[in-house]
């Protein structure tokens, strides 16, 4: 089994879940996501009339010539025609790159691309990534999921041909053979969106990858730089609220170990359910941290909403009942649903997630809980029946020694973050050459530049769009020069 990564939108469903010790993933590390909000993979958006949803019959097996890789399934792709110039102005196609959800929400929520497309007279093309929303092979996600044989072709390395084979496929059936494609995606969207332009630079002229964490693999970013980040969007919003939170743990595991102590807990904290443990309680709260602090966006900034709760309570207020204050802050009444999570072989995340994400005990604002490779094995070969290959996306995709790899090969890359998200420490920060670049503002946190341009936005969001569009726009302008030279060259 290949092991991957996999991803502001009040219309999505939010699914707050503490995961117990049981599980190989991290209890406190949001999985990845363009939209700030934890969703199920097959939930649906409503789009405009405009989005119109197509059905592509896929090849199951891009990569062998076994019967059974001829097999298809019908994947899912949205297109907006709105702002095409057609196929005779060479006019470009923004494509996103499918993550790990359904597509349609995405597509309501990254504004940005219909900004690209009104700038640019361009296509817009949403692709949803197999396994996941409505794209799944074996007519079920049941048949699907039955065996690992079925979620064997379950890898990024399948999406990205999925992606090469359909753009090609559309770029045919419109005659717009000559109308260049520039990739975008956002976290786990964005790693693709990179690795597409790496691994296909005949189908895509440029790609932009937003809050991509390609470099958290291995060893090549620190176990607990994502935790640290978290406690650094904390500690610098208010120090006093740094130390609460720092405290609580602790405090909580002393009243749990009290007579009553977690039917206590429960009426504190105003769980829907009644605790069955302390440890279920302290990873709830951890997601809602990390979670605060992956999307610390405008207008709403979570982590000032939580620390202002913290910091507002009555005077007098011990330290739990300070935590419960910034937890209803975050989330609000009339309760929570903290629950252990069980690892599922049902699960598309599980199945594909493995990063080395883990932190000591005095590094980071949180409980200690380092990265454990054996157990995160272990939980895969007992849910799947298959060993983790923690290491193939350096050896597929690289990381190591990245200035030198992509100054050499690379061309046409924009790596946009925000340092106020955790991920961005997996991130390409620094440029690589004139043509891969990073493009971060200190300010913003996950994906922000992916959303839809508002009269509000700060102006440090709005300079970093201008320079994507900036950067695209001169990735066009050489496209259609190179077009026009070769032109004239078979007229003479």
């Amino acid at each position: 089994m290949e092991q991957q990564l996999s991803s502001g939108l009040s219309l999505l469903l939010l699914l707050f879940t503490a995961i117990s010790a049981s599980t190989a993933m991290h209890p406190s590390t949001r999985r990845l996501g363009v939209v700030g909000k934890l969703v199920e993979s097959d939930f649906e958006v409503e789009l405009p009339p405009e989005f119109v949803t197509y059905l592509y019959n896929q090849t199951l097996d891009h990569f062998s010539y076994r019967p059974e890789s001829y097999t298809t399934f019908q994947q899912r792709y949205i297109i907006n025609y709105e702002y095409w110039d057609g196929p005779n102005s060479s006019a470009p196609i923004f494509v996103y790159t499918g993550d790990e959800a359904g597509i349609t929400g995405v597509a309501a929520y990254a504004g940005f691309m219909v900004e690209l497309a009104s700038r640019f007279n361009g296509l817009l093309l949403y692709i949803e990534h197999r396994y996941y929303g409505e794209s799944v092979p074996f007519g079920s996600k049941d048949e699907a999921f039955s065996n690992t044989s079925k979620l064997g072709y379950f890898t990024s390395t399948q999406a990205l041909a999925d992606y090469a084979e359909l753009i090609t496929n559309l770029k045919k059936n419109l005659s717009a053979e000559n109308c260049p494609v520039i990739a975008i995606g956002g976290s786990y969207g964005g790693m693709l969106a990179s690795w597409f332009r790496l691994k296909y630079p005949h189908i895509v002229i440029g790609a932009l990858a937003s809050s991509a964490p390609i470099l958290y693999f291995d060893d090549i970013t620190p176990e607990n730089a994502y935790h640290v980040i978290v406690t650094k969007d904390f500690r610098e919003t208010s120090e006093s609220c740094y130390n609460t939170i720092r405290e609580s743990w602790s405090e909580i595991d002393k009243v749990a170990a009290e007579p009553n102590g977690l039917a206590n807990l429960s009426q504190i904290f105003m769980t829907c359910e009644p605790l069955n443990s302390s440890q279920e309680l302290k990873y709830y709260l951890a997601l809602r941290y990390v979670f605060s602090a992956q999307y610390d966006n405008p207008p709403t900034y979570p982590v000032k909403k939580v620390c202002r709760a913290i910091d507002g309570a009555p005077e007098g207020t011990d330290v739990i009942g300070r935590v419960a204050a910034g937890l209803n802050a975050s989330v609000g009444p009339p309760c929570h649903f903290v629950y252990d999570f069980i690892p599922s072989n049902m699960s598309e995340f599980q199945w594909q997630m493995v990063m080395p994400i883990g932190h000591g005990a005095n590094d980071t604002m949180f409980q200690a809980w380092p990265f454990d490779l054996n157990n995160h094995t272990k939980t895969c070969q007992g849910l799947f029946g298959v060993t983790t290959r923690p290491h193939w996306i350096t050896t597929e995709f690289g990381g190591r020694d990245i200035k030198s790899v992509l100054r050499n090969f690379g061309s046409n890359i924009i790596f946009s973050n925000g340092l106020r998200d955790p991920y961005s420490a997996g991130g390409v920060l620094q440029d690589i050459s004139d043509s891969v670049v990073a493009i971060y503002t200190d300010k913003g946190a996950h994906c922000l530049d992916l959303g839809t341009p508002t009269a509000t936005d700060p102006d440090w969001l709005v300079s970093q769009q201008e320079k994507e569009i900036k950067i695209i726009g001169l990735w066009l302008a050489e496209y259609n020069a190179r077009l026009l030279s070769n032109a004239y060259g078979r007229m003479g």
